[in-house]
């Protein structure tokens, strides 16, 4: 991909959280960002920051759930900007509460919502992009996308289906050697005002499972994901690669562990918020949540495990060389201690 300056973005859930910082990051690189979600305060608020940015905010109100709402908004998109090249689906919604607790109507809506919305985003971009053969989908994702959590399980599993899902339309992709690429990053928990504004049912105030990150780690991964497609899967964070890697070593040992911890470490010792939910209706259509959460003051600015994922072609370089200079004054160590 070219760089993404005065190019069309799309970005779902845009109004708030991850989306938010996403927007902040495209206007820096000078984008041509769409906006698209259902609150309207928040939305007014993040194309005023992609514009100070640097860059071209537009609002564009749907409910991603809604298939006929997410096409309506890309035509509306090409039809006023111009051609997308980059779509990037990153709306959700859940509910915090043990499975058994949670209604039927609940979790048919956040599945529609946290999948569906993935589905119809990506069904929509398509449509638009093969007929010019070009262009970039980017599924913001999560490591809970292959370890299920306590608390979390419609969330859990709306990640795990984008995860086949996106796999799927990958090698589909792949089978017809289109230039059109889609890609997943996987991302750790963050400070996002989804623990203000997520349906609660727990008896305190939900909180990321630590250690945390503030969404503009999870900004810049995605918009690098942007302009490097290519690359099926971005990891973030350390606690990222650990989880995932610890899933394929040995699963029944973190099913015991998560048991054991997960249900406390996801929450703090206040009161949970009252009166406050997105599921059905936007929760910012009145009041502007922005990019972060409650939780400033325990969340890291920097990964440096995401900066040696986006360079690990020269790291790798130079371990390989670092490795060769080792072998080599090894061997002429060994030769100049050889005995005549």
């Amino acid at each position: 991909m070219a760089p993404l300056r005065g190019r069309v973005v799309v970005v779902t859930g845009a109004s708030g959280g991850v989306g938010r910082a996403v927007a902040r990051e495209l206007g820096q690189q000078g984008a041509e960002v769409a906006l698209i979600a259902r609150g309207t305060t928040g939305l007014g608020a993040a194309a005023v920051d992609v514009g100070v940015a640097g860059g071209s905010g537009q609002v564009y109100e749907a409910d991603v759930a809604d298939y006929d709402q997410v096409r309506q908004a890309a035509e509306r998109i090409e039809t006023e900007l111009g051609p997308i090249a980059v779509w990037i689906n990153n709306a959700f919604s859940s509910v915090f509460a043990k499975f058994t607790d949670i209604t039927p109507e609940e979790y048919e809506r956040t599945t529609a919502v946290t999948y569906l919305g993935y589905v119809w985003g990506t069904k929509v971009a398509l449509d638009l992009m093969r007929p010019r053969n070009a262009g970039a989908i980017v599924q913001a994702g999560s490591a809970l996308s292959q370890r299920g959590i306590p608390l979390q399980s419609a969330y859990c599993g709306a990640k795990h289906a984008i995860k086949g899902f996106t796999e799927s339309v990958r090698t589909e992709l792949m089978a017809d050697r289109s230039d059109i690429h889609i890609t997943l990053v996987q991302l750790p928990a963050l400070n996002t005002p989804q623990f203000d504004w997520v349906l609660s049912k727990l008896r305190r105030h939900p909180q990321p499972v630590p250690p945390i990150y503030q969404p503009e780690v999870a900004a810049k991964a995605i918009v690098y994901a942007a302009e490097h497609p290519e690359r099926k899967e971005y990891w973030v964070g350390a606690p990222t690669v650990a989880t995932l890697l610890a899933q394929r070593v040995a699963p029944a040992l973190v099913d015991r562990y998560v048991a054991r911890t997960g249900i406390r470490s996801q929450q703090t010792d206040e009161k949970p918020p009252s009166g406050v939910s997105n599921l059905w209706e936007p929760a910012d259509e009145s009041t502007d949540y922005g990019a972060h959460g409650a939780f400033d003051r325990r969340s890291h600015g920097r990964s440096p495990q995401l900066w040696l994922s986006r360079h690990r072609g020269p790291v790798l370089l130079a371990l390989a060389g670092a490795a060769a200079a080792g072998a080599a004054a090894t061997a002429f160590r060994r030769a100049a201690s050889a005995p005549p």
